[in-house]
């Protein structure tokens, strides 16, 4: 008889929390060993119950599920993470598998379609929902990641990225605070990007910025 996968659910709601569990209970070759409300409470329960999948919501309060990926892939590396979300942002689905989650599911998806990504994911494979393949097929369809950029976009990226203010900006490259304001407002939208933080973790996913 084959071992079955066991899987540990996180999500700050409730009914999504059981909801998931109930139907993910229905299928022979899946344990559910524990649904937990937060990040800490579930690395916590995941050292205990060593499960082989975490399904992990993103937006939580004190620790996101963003954050929490690299607490997992340090103090569990062979567990699994599948990220669970209802945001399809670029920004959201790049960050995720580029600090170690194996997978990403919209939850508006089917449940056969959670059930078929827990199974690659446990396989050691990856599975990303068809919203968020299309995403990733945007990104890798451009020349390059900094193709989308302009070179002067680049260097008030790389800026912004250190810390920069928008005046030190402007003062840096010889150009209008407004015009700085025009730029990341620009750099924002293509890159699909909303946070200061997160223009820093694509430059240096993207050899603009050194770690």
């Amino acid at each position: 008889m084959t071992t079955p996968i066991k899987v540990l659910l996180i999500d700050d709601h409730p009914l999504v929390l059981e909801g998931i569990r109930s139907v993910l209970e229905t299928y022979d070759h899946i344990e559910v060993v524990g649904a937990e409300p937060s990040a800490k409470e579930g690395l916590a329960a995941s050292k205990k119950k060593l499960p082989d999948v975490v399904l992990m919501d993103i937006n939580m309060p004190e620790m996101n599920g963003i954050d929490a990926i690299e607490l997992f892939k340090d103090q569990l590396p062979n567990t699994k993470l599948l990220m669970l979300s209802m945001h399809d942002s670029r920004e959201y689905i790049s960050t995720s598998t580029m600090y170690g989650a194996s997978g990403y599911v919209l939850k508006d998806v089917s449940t056969s379609e959670i059930v078929t990504a827990i199974e690659r994911v446990a396989a050691g494979g990856t599975f990303f929902s068809t919203g968020v393949s299309e995403v990733l097929m945007g990104e890798k369809n451009d020349a390059s990641a900094n193709s989308l950029l302009t070179t002067r976009e680049q260097a008030v990226l790389l800026l912004v990225a250190e810390g920069k203010s928008n005046k030190d900006v402007a003062a840096k490259l010889d150009i209008s605070i407004r015009t700085v304001e025009t730029h990341r407002k620009n750099i924002k939208k293509k890159l699909g990007i909303s946070t200061t933080a997160g223009l820093t973790r694509y430059a240096i996913a993207n050899g603009l910025l050194d770690a």
